[in-house]
């Protein structure tokens, strides 16, 4: 190793041992014995003996790290669960600093629903969510940006103050403006929620926004901030992730042709492979399958199997039952026990009637429309079930309209407005279907909805704790073989359409079933 001091600046040409990193304000590395390129070294110096290189750019063969330094990187247990792309930030970042995860992500270290609800678990993270890191040191930390921050270096969280300021901008950016039009797009495609047609086609218009933003950023820059990967890339790529291996198809990123260059060069980074593997883009945008998301649905052999075990238990107690009037029978009836007056008065009231039972009995079985509107496409399936098997003569439909818009302020407030009547309401469930809707932004908002109720009156009536909420909505019985009757349930039940009569924008809805 020859040091050449007319260089500028003064630096080793040539370099033929091993290194292991040592972190600072710069990348620094101890030279022990790996092959480094010459081209890499900016400057050299030393430090208690030992020889500091400080490079240009971080070497194209990762070093490994010095018994002594490994003390000072951080080191810890990552609990997951398998492919969380929330993990993928922290683990990526760990490839660029150094940083010792173990991963606790399948049993019998981890199981995701029961690990994560142990007391033991509890005390460290209050709330049970994962990912989650625990230090060695004793350390602990959940909430996916805290720990992709806490196992980073220097360069990844920002160099300068700025710096800094711009990663965080971008980490932010990825969970307001990717990760919420992303999961409801890519979620209904993977079964893990339902599909809905108006709410895919907002998220879409989102996704364009926030990928339109990127693509005008990256256009004359080869990373987010800065000239080297950082914690913004990082995050980015994971929320953009599922988008790119789901939907992403070559026509809808066509017009993002910096975003898709960025993205690409992010995988192929060695730090990126290592966590991500070889990531396929879509050649096909997915579509919603409504089979894969019944069989992602809570299975009821658990239900099944406590119903089984309940009658084999009555059984046992019915045979008990007869074995001790054979008793009694062989020895004499004891003289049955007395009633205090309470035990009798409560004996003496009557029982609760279904305030549907006067009704006769109808052919249309709510419970079935209700699985097809849970399983099925609402337009394709859901509807048409319901007008071939809805029965005029007992049951009706009811448009609903909230009386005082005035009074609606922020939006948050007018959902909790619809939930609570729904909450209030529970006992209804059986014999009443409801669709309603918050139109318009804060503090110029109105409610709305259509109700299917057993019966020909309003079902309110029948129950005074039905009575809460209902006289703040003025009620008008529709006509099912009327037009307007199909299109306002179209409307509704689906959530989209033109809503000609309300002049607001959909804003969210609330099913009532």
């Amino acid at each position: 190793m020859e040091f050449d001091p007319n260089s500028n600046p003064p630096c080793y040409k040539t370099v033929d041992e091993d290194i292991v990193i040592q972190q600072d304000d710069e990348i620094r590395l101890k030279i022990v014995g790996t092959r480094v390129d010459k081209n890499d070294i900016f400057a050299i110096g030393s430090l208690m003996d030992d020889y500091l290189v400080t490079f240009r750019q971080r070497p194209s063969v990762p070093p490994s790290l010095s018994p002594a330094l490994l003390k000072m990187a951080v080191s810890g247990t990552l609990y997951t669960y398998p492919d969380n792309w929330r993990s993928f930030k922290a683990q990526i970042a760990a490839q660029y600093s150094g940083a010792q995860l173990r991963l606790r992500c399948s049993p019998p270290h981890f199981r995701f629903g029961t690990t994560n609800r142990s007391a033991d678990f509890l005390r460290k993270f209050p709330a049970g969510k994962v990912p989650a890191f625990e230090g060695d040191d004793g350390f602990c930390v959940f909430e996916s940006n805290a720990i992709a921050y806490y196992v980073s270096n220097e360069e990844l969280r920002g160099a300068t103050r700025e710096g800094a300021a711009q990663v965080l901008q971008w980490v932010n950016f990825a969970d307001s403006d990717i990760v919420p039009p992303a999961s409801t797009w890519v979620f209904p495609t993977l079964g893990i929620m339902h599909y809905n047609k108006q709410a895919t086609e907002q998220a879409k218009s989102e996704v364009r926004r926030a990928l339109s933003v990127l693509d005008a950023h990256l256009q004359s820059r080869t990373f987010l901030v800065g000239e080297r990967v950082s914690l913004a890339d990082i995050s980015v790529v994971c929320a953009l992730l599922w988008l790119y291996k789901q939907v992403l198809e070559p026509s809808f990123r066509q017009p993002f042709g910096n975003v898709t260059r960025w993205f690409l060069t992010c995988l192929h980074q060695p730090q990126f492979k290592a966590v991500l593997g070889d990531v396929p883009l879509c050649q096909r945008m997915a579509q919603f399958d409504a089979k894969k998301f019944a069989e992602n649905q809570p299975k009821k052999d658990g239900v099944k199997k406590e119903k089984k075990e309940k009658e084999k238990e009555k059984e046992k107690e019915k045979e008990k039952e007869k074995e001790k009037e054979k008793e009694k029978e062989a020895h004499g009836a004891a003289p049955e026990e007395e009633l205090d007056e309470c035990e009798q008065a409560l004996l003496a009231e009557p029982k609760a009637k279904d305030p549907f039972a006067h009704l006769p009995k109808s052919p249309f079985v709510l419970d079935e429309f209700k699985r097809k509107y849970s399983n099925e496409d609402t337009a394709a399936v859901a509807l048409p079930h319901l007008w071939q098997h809805f029965d005029p003569q007992g049951w009706s439909l009811w448009y609903a309209e909230y009386r005082y818009p005035a009074e609606l302020s922020q939006t948050f407030m007018s959902c909790n407005l619809i939930t609570g009547m729904f909450q209030r309401l529970d006992k209804l469930r059986k014999n009443a279907f409801a669709s309603v809707i918050l139109f318009g932004t804060n503090n110029d908002s109105s409610i709305s909805g259509v109700w299917l109720f057993r019966g020909q009156e309003l079902a309110f009536q029948l129950c005074p704790d039905w009575q809460v909420d209902y006289e703040s909505y003025t009620w008008r019985k529709l006509d099912p073989g009327s037009a307007e009757c199909r299109t306002l349930v179209t409307e509704y039940f689906s959530w989209e359409g033109e809503f000609a009569h309300v002049g607001k924008p959909f804003n969210q809805g609330k099913v009532f079933k």
